[in-house]
């Protein structure tokens, strides 16, 4: 796991050269520039998945770990998301900080992860994050939340230990093919930086606005 750690660069102005063999670094300081600044949820993304016929769904997500050429997110295996990952591997991540004037837009290859590595973000979770997983079915129709509260509750107070990762949450780990560094300019004028993945190696290219 890489740590989300910034250089000490002005808010919403990014040195290129620090970035510029690896987009995933950039994405790392800019995630921490926006905890930093005090953002709300300043790791979700958007993730966009699609059927095999190409109708897509999108939701929001939190990064859970960036390694060195993949992102990683969790996810219950049943829910629609990870069959669609299983059914089309084909994925879009997108973050936008406005506050910042900064997005990063992704493209690549989602699979399922290791087992090994479940459990282990599994246990990274607060308490009331991994009771949730044994009380709701995340998706699936309800006729109200009291239930599930009520449940939440009393596992709180009954449950001795901690449960461990239940056999149908999992872990996704994207590995990108483009990603897309974008920073909001006063004169419309942004700036684009796209970079692909190349023979193991990013390669970079400035777009017009």
């Amino acid at each position: 796991m890489w740590p989300i750690t910034c250089a000490r660069t002005r808010p919403g102005r990014l040195g290129w050269r620090l970035v510029s063999a690896d987009p995933l670094r950039a994405l790392e300081h800019w995630i921490e520039d926006a905890r930093r600044g005090g953002l709300a949820h300043p790791a979700a993304a958007a993730f966009i998945t699609s059927t095999t016929d190409g109708k897509p769904s999108a939701r929001m997500v939190t990064l859970r770990r960036l390694e060195p050429n993949a992102l990683i997110f969790t996810t219950p295996l049943w829910t629609r998301k990870a069959l669609e990952v299983r059914a089309n591997p084909q994925v879009a991540l997108l973050w936008h900080w406005a506050a910042l004037g900064r997005q990063v837009h992704i493209t690549g290859q989602a699979a399922i992860a290791e087992r090994t590595l479940a459990h282990q973000l599994f246990a990274e979770g607060n308490l009331d994050q991994r009771l949730q997983t044994l009380v709701s079915r995340q998706g699936e129709p309800i006729e109200q939340l009291t239930p599930l509260r009520h449940r939440l509750t009393e596992l709180r107070e009954t449950s001795p230990t901690p449960p461990q990762c239940p056999a149908e949450w999992g872990a996704i780990r994207v590995t990108p093919e483009k990603v897309e560094l974008w920073r909001e300019a006063h004169d419309q004028l942004h700036d684009r930086h796209l970079y692909q993945r190349q023979h193991g190696r990013w390669h970079m290219t400035r777009l017009a606005p």
